[in-house]
């Protein structure tokens, strides 16, 4: 449905209608127009509306048509973490006095999984408790001493190997100090098999043994392929690593489980099952063991 004043004629419309909690997707809003006439783009802030968040949006593109009229696109990209059906207003376009609505839109956000609220314990919000005066000055004394002598620890290692550097560097013949990195994969399997032995999700700790899987994995993603992505979401890290895994399409939607999966215990308060929890575990091994860099014995061997 296209929404027209004058020469103006503007849109809006959504990538995926359905979305999954935690998901993202792309709002595109268009505008076309003569060449002549100048268009501001609706305002959007961090909410799109109440419960839909904007994550992102790009800049705004022309692209000319032929017959003196232009059009201009931008992609918004929005998320959501509550389960319930949105309708989202029509967006204001101003063309010198003129405003113009586009049309609706609607996005229907779904819980995939069923969520156990019966072990979340409801509590009584605690009073504020303000710490004595007397404590904090005490406290304040007890940290500026720790640092005083952190600072002199440091200086004084700093110094020890500022000495042994020039040492070396002025002997006649002269040693070359490497720092030899453990490999990505030696590091990674060593903290797998940490996180197995501990077993935190029989314990109740499902989200913290989530996270550590996760942050092991994100380590080793960032080492192994040089894409960052500790500081990344699960979507972003995803897309720049599905070019990489192209001869692995199983290990990729075994990843993409993986990491799904870990977002909905720790966003959407997911309890997951033990084989899920175990399969999650097995993933993190399988793609670690697939991945690793082999060394020249190894493709000899091959």
């Amino acid at each position: 449905m296209l929404m027209t004043i004058l020469a103006l004629v503007v849109s809006a419309s959504i990538d995926s209608t359905t979305l999954c909690i935690g998901d993202q997707t792309d709002m595109r809003l268009t505008a076309t127009c003569q060449e002549n006439e100048k268009v501001i783009f609706p305002t959007l802030e961090k909410e799109l509306i109440p419960g839909v968040e904007i994550v992102g949006k790009s800049e705004i593109e022309s692209k000319k048509l032929g017959d003196g009229r232009v059009q201009y696109n931008q992609s918004v990209t929005i998320t959501s973490f509550t389960d319930s059906l949105f309708y989202i207003n029509p967006l204001a376009f101003v063309t010198g006095e003129d405003t113009v609505l586009s049309n609706s839109l609607s996005l229907n956000v779904v819980q995939p999984f069923e969520v156990d609220s019966t072990d979340i314990a409801i509590t009584d919000i605690k009073n504020v408790y303000r710490a004595p005066i007397w404590w904090w000055g005490i406290l304040r004394w007890i940290l500026l001493a720790i640092v005083l002598a952190g600072a002199s620890v440091g200086a004084y290692y700093l110094y020890l190997f500022i000495q042994k550097r020039r040492r070396v560097n002025t002997a006649d013949d002269t040693i070359i100090e490497e720092v030899i990195l453990r490999p990505a994969d030696e590091v990674a399997l060593e903290k797998l098999d940490a996180i197995s032995e501990s077993m935190l999700w029989t314990r109740g700790e499902v989200k913290e043994y989530h996270t550590q899987l996760t942050d092991v994995v994100r380590e080793y993603i960032s080492r192994r392929f040089d894409v960052s992505s500790t500081e990344k979401t699960s979507d972003t890290t995803l897309r720049e690593i599905r070019p990489l895994l192209v001869q692995y399409p199983d290990l990729y939607a075994q990843l993409h489980s993986m990491l799904t999966l870990a977002d909905y215990v720790k966003f959407a308060k997911f309890i997951p099952s033990e084989m899920e929890n175990e399969q999650s575990l097995r993933s993190a091994y399988h793609f670690v063991r697939t991945t690793a860099i082999k060394d020249e014995a190894d493709n000899a061997k091959a």
